[in-house]
């Protein structure tokens, strides 16, 4: 379980903050994880002396989800009630953070590690670096607006590559395909989302805030409102035969029996 400091804000140059995600050994977004982001996003919503945002993983960006979270609330039934709300909710603060913000994705971003990824304006990934939403391997779906967030980026033909095979693609096809903006040089992610950063934090403050929400506009209503519709159908799969024998297997480290 990740400490209560997890995950980690620091500033490392003026004017831009750092999150970093630090619960080894894959950086999962446990329930704690998800209230200290929470804590911290709404921290510098407040924060005028802050320009710019960049959100990373100690070494690995994130698998999403603690998948060991889950059978209880599969057996309780309250998944959206201990879970998905707010995960969802926390995800769309950091979506409509009115400061630009960069994510860096060192080593992979699967599951609720991409979701929260492309909550970001700009993403920056590793050569080498894997993306994806293998959420049905599991017999679930994405939970926390990945669906909606794929989709706007890169279409309904690749979304449903991402969500129906589950398969995660190289960081060079994720900028082919328009899911993320610069694929760095290995080990690179994170220097290059900084310098991103310095230049967003030189930008005025109230001019990137409005042209964030120009480019919202321009898409309709925020996939928050698409993703809590879609949060029943989380948890009919999540409750599911199938949902609670991907859990089983993926825990017990074996292939999964769907029916």
């Amino acid at each position: 379980m990740p400490t209560d400091s997890s995950p980690v804000l620091s500033f490392p140059h003026r004017a831009v903050a750092q999150i970093t995600l630090h619960n080894p050994p894959v950086n999962a977004l446990t329930r704690p994880a998800t209230r200290r982001l929470h804590a911290v996003l709404r921290e510098l919503a407040r924060d005028a002396t802050i320009r710019a945002v960049v959100l990373t993983g100690e070494r690995v960006f994130s698998a999403g989800s603690d998948i060991s979270e889950m059978p209880e609330m599969q057996n309780d039934g309250d998944v959206l009630a201990r879970k998905s709300i707010f995960e969802n909710a926390t995800l769309d603060l950091l979506a409509e953070l009115p400061l630009p913000t960069v994510a860096a994705i060192d080593g992979f971003a699967l599951g609720g590690g991409l979701e929260m990824a492309l909550c970001c304006d700009l993403v920056v990934a590793d050569a080498g670096a894997r993306l994806g939403l293998p959420e049905i391997d599991l017999g679930v779906i994405p939970s926390s607006g990945g669906t909606m967030r794929a989709l706007r980026r890169v279409g309904q033909a690749r979304a449903a590559e991402l969500v129906l095979l589950g398969e995660p693609i190289a960081a060079e096809t994720a900028l082919e395909w328009g899911l993320i903006n610069r694929v760095a040089p290995q080990g690179a992610s994170l220097s290059v989302a900084l310098d991103l950063a310095r230049t967003l934090a030189r930008k005025s403050r109230s001019a990137v805030h409005a042209n964030k929400r120009a480019l919202e506009l321009a898409f309709g209503p925020s996939p928050y409102e698409p993703a809590r519709q879609a949060l029943p159908v989380f948890e009919e799969a999540f409750g599911s035969t199938d949902g609670r024998e991907g859990v089983r297997a993926f825990l017990a480290k074996e292939s999964p029996r769907f029916r």
